[in-house]
């Protein structure tokens, strides 16, 4: 299935699919750049300067205001290449999805997808008129179900590489790799060695930075749950509930079932497809001109 740790190695997770599929042996070597800045220091991002929300991070630009949501093992503060573009399209804010704050931050709730959407609903409803939702993966859907249930809350979606129906797929063949990460990495060369040049790159970006090194901003049997819900339902009552614009990405080497997000297109009356042929599941990255040009197009019509 699909992402279940976001810019991970290619791990096969069931018969004939994948969850969380990224073949680092096709990635570009990404730059290290540092965190986002907070929003009392960058643009106008509230009247007044302040943050509208504890749960929101804000970059600057000026304009509409756009949210953009990580994949599963992501974080907000993963989107530096493209912040300087995104900025001038509007007011740029990043979001930290629940089980992905801190290791040392949990949720009393239980794991579903209905609390990641209340939980963003609550941070987008804080901002001025309704929103453009940039997700990427879980991201994307967590964001097509806020457009969903709140359609006065979101007035465009960009979705990448992220499908409707999962079902019958497990996490089981990469579980133990996964709970055999350390809980800390002492240095960049470790992380690189871990997950390569790219995957090692975002998780940098991720992971707590601590005075030792860089841990792990979760736990792995919160990230596994995630997923793991995946497998045991569908997402297209939702999808065919969404009447806001989307533009859909997909990647050439996706991890989603193949034709789910053409489908997704076909039935939708303001949706708009396109396959990044040469990218993995992480295409804002691996195919960062053709993201960034398809993307400036749609919210720019």
């Amino acid at each position: 299935m699909s992402p279940v740790g976001e810019p991970l190695l290619q791990l096969r997770a069931g018969v004939g699919g994948y969850f969380d599929c990224v073949d680092l042996h096709h990635w570009r070597h990404a730059a290290r750049l540092p965190r986002p800045s907070p929003c009392s220091s960058r643009g106008r991002c509230t009247q007044d300067g302040a943050v509208p929300s504890q749960l929101l991070t804000c970059h600057g630009g000026d304009g509409d205001p756009l949210v953009l949501v990580h994949g599963l093992m992501g974080r907000g503060s993963t989107w530096p290449r493209q912040l300087p573009w995104l900025t001038r399209l509007g007011t740029v804010y990043t979001y930290d999805a629940l089980w992905h704050r801190g290791r040392d931050v949990d949720d009393p709730h239980p794991i579903s997808t209905e609390r990641f959407v209340a939980d963003l609903a609550d941070a987008v409803s804080t901002l001025a008129g309704p929103v453009r939702m940039v997700g990427h993966s879980m991201g994307a859907l967590h964001s097509w179900c806020l457009a969903a249930e709140h359609p006065e809350l979101v007035s465009a979606l960009v979705l990448e590489d992220m499908a409707p129906d999962f079902r019958g797929r497990t996490t089981g063949p990469w579980e133990p790799w996964l709970h055999a990460l350390p809980v800390e990495f002492d240095s960049a060369e470790r992380v690189f060695a871990e997950f390569g040049p790219v995957a090692g790159q975002y998780f940098l970006e991720a992971f707590d930075r601590t005075e030792t090194g860089w841990r792990l901003h979760g736990h792995t049997a919160r990230w596994i749950e995630i997923a793991a819900e995946w497998g045991t339902r569908d997402y297209w009552a939702q999808w065919r509930a969404v009447r806001a614009p989307a533009l859909l990405i997909e990647a050439g080497d996706s991890v989603t079932p193949p034709g789910q997000m053409q489908e997704m297109a076909e039935i939708s009356s303001s949706a708009t497809y396109l396959k990044a042929t040469q990218a993995g599941h992480l295409i804002h990255d691996e195919a960062p001109r053709l993201y960034r040009q398809a993307v400036e197009s749609f919210l720019a019509g």
